[in-house]
């Protein structure tokens, strides 16, 4: 009996989960000749390879909890959408990538209603900073989780979560993109230094993070001379940031597009970071970086009691040392970012150390093997012919 293209649902949240989604997209088709269809809801990576969304990825794209609470009806009624569509027309196989508010609650109704629908989660809540409950609770409705950090399978594990592999972070598909060429190392040692500065993806992180940031640029230029500081805008917060960075007594050059950003990377010598995702790619690019945030009064007062991870900083996780200085919140003061920052654009003893360290995460992370979008392919393809009973593919 010959396969059957294979109809795959999919729903990203976020940016990050839209880049996902879109290297599965490029990577299940290879594995599965016969042919795939995709559906679901997604970013315009996804788009560009025939997603249709069903409705925009921002409407569940969501940050913060008085955000979340202010968009309570509009989620809710984009999970009953979602979760009929999947009723009414059954795909083969339902991938959930990351926002775990909504996805939470459409994978817990399909496994009801549906439950013969294999599901797929990508990427694993942060269990290891808090909630830990979390892993427990999502063993029931997902099959397997895809996990980006390496320690990930040990803690589900641990905490009684869903059969979890590590297939490893999607930056690890663009090394070549952020890493120096000889050129581009120059330019990292050259004059005058070029420091990166990352507010954030997020609409409330920009915002909050701006009045920060603007007085650390005034107050690092004013200790070490002129820098070349250079932003690479997230595309559709473009304007925001503008219109904040036009208020800022020392301007970074605004930076559009990818390739803009990539070679920012590859020739920075320092980074001001937002804490998230960036501070991993930052750090796997060689460049040592200072981190910093801050959220509402709310949230905080949530996070400290919920919060057990040592750091905010995943690089700081995998390596297992606090090497990236990290400032949230109060302790985030113009002084002692200003001053951390310094130090890792000089040639100090705190530069080499972060540089020692962040040169460990190859061999922590496993970059040497197959690209993760391919180790995430097999495994929901392995997870439909286990549930489903479908033969393997012959070779």
């Amino acid at each position: 009996m010959t396969e059957q293209p294979l109809d795959v649902f999919i729903l990203a949240g976020e940016e990050s989960g839209d880049q996902l989604g879109a290297h599965l997209m490029d990577a299940l088709p290879a594995m599965h000749p016969v042919g795939v269809s995709f559906r679901g809801v997604g970013g315009p990576r996804m788009e560009q390879r025939g997603l249709v969304s069903r409705f925009p990825m921002s409407d569940i794209a969501l940050f913060g909890i008085t955000s979340i609470i202010a968009h309570i009806p509009k989620i809710l009624r984009r999970v009953r959408e979602t979760v009929q569509a999947l009723i009414d027309n059954p795909p083969d196989v339902l991938v959930l990538i990351d926002c775990p508010g909504f996805n939470r609650r459409v994978g817990r109704q399909i496994r009801k209603l549906r439950p013969d629908i294999p599901i797929v989660f990508y990427v694993s809540p942060t269990v290891w900073a808090w909630r830990p409950s979390r892993a427990a609770e999502m063993r029931p409705y997902v099959d397997h989780l895809l996990a980006l950090l390496p320690f990930e399978p040990e803690v589900h594990r641990r905490l009684g979560g869903p059969p979890t592999t590590y297939v490893g972070h999607p930056i690890s598909e663009r090394l070549a993109d952020i890493r120096p060429s000889a050129r581009d190392q120059a330019r990292r040692d050259g004059m005058p230094p070029r420091v990166l500065v990352l507010p954030g993806s997020r609409r409330l992180e920009i915002e909050r993070l701006s009045p920060l940031f603007a007085d650390v640029l005034v107050t690092v230029e004013a200790e070490r001379g002129p820098i070349e500081w250079v932003l690479p805008a997230v595309p559709h917060h473009r304007a925001l940031i503008e219109q904040l960075v036009s208020r800022w007594p020392v301007k970074p050059a605004i930076l559009d597009g990818e390739t803009a950003k990539f070679e920012a990377f590859r020739t920075a010598r320092a980074a001001l970071s937002c804490s998230g995702t960036v501070t991993l790619e930052v750090a796997v690019a060689g460049v040592p970086q200072v981190v910093a945030y801050r959220t509402g009064w709310l949230e905080a007062q949530i996070a400290r009691r919920l919060i057990t991870a040592e750091s905010a900083v995943l690089a700081n996780l995998v390596i297992g040392e606090k090497v990236i200085p990290e400032f949230l919140q109060e302790y985030g003061t113009v002084q002692a970012v200003a001053s951390a920052l310094s130090d890792v654009i000089g040639d100090t003893p705190a530069r080499a150390r972060q540089v020692a360290a962040i040169g460990t995460l190859d061999a922590l992370m496993d970059f040497s093997g197959e690209d993760p979008s391919i180790k995430a392919a097999r495994v929901v393809l392995d997870t439909w012919r286990t549930r489903s009973g479908a033969r393997p593919l012959s070779t």
